[in-house]
């Protein structure tokens, strides 16, 4: 349509197969599909990064990505630059910022929805944060 960008997000570039657990922090770029586990955050390139989490998929850290596709679990904080695709089967527990969202019945957050107009990127501080900018 008018205004979207054309994205070859059909080609994976890297797939993390079932049965297979990553430990650490994980950085992409292009797309990537995880049946697997990461046990750390999950970052991709801006203006690069597609996340597909499969089924069986489970990311325990945080997630920052252009665009995520999640059927799986996260367990931390999600940031969607672009967009964010909640299956049935998702469930996130943890906040998920996004500028479009997309769910399915049966998906699940456990966590704020924050919309993120005009691309702003970062969390906000939690309530009762010291170091949170004061607002009046």
């Amino acid at each position: 349509m008018f205004g979207k960008k054309k994205r070859d997000i059909s080609t994976i570039a890297t797939l993390i197969g079932a049965g297979t657990r990553v430990t650490g922090d994980l950085a992409f770029r292009g797309r990537l599909h995880l049946d697997g586990v990461v046990a750390g955050d999950v970052t991709g390139e801006a203006g690069a990064s597609v996340l597909v989490i499969g089924a069986d998929g489970l990311v325990e850290g945080a997630v920052q990505v252009d665009e995520l596709i999640l059927n799986g679990s996260v367990r931390g904080d999600v940031v969607a630059r672009e967009r964010v695709e909640l299956g049935a089967s998702a469930r996130v527990d943890g906040n998920v910022a996004y500028k479009l969202l997309q769910m399915s019945a049966g998906g699940c957050v456990n966590g704020r929805l924050l919309h993120q107009p005009g691309g702003q990127q970062a969390l906000p501080a939690p309530e009762g944060d010291a170091s949170a900018p004061e607002v009046g």
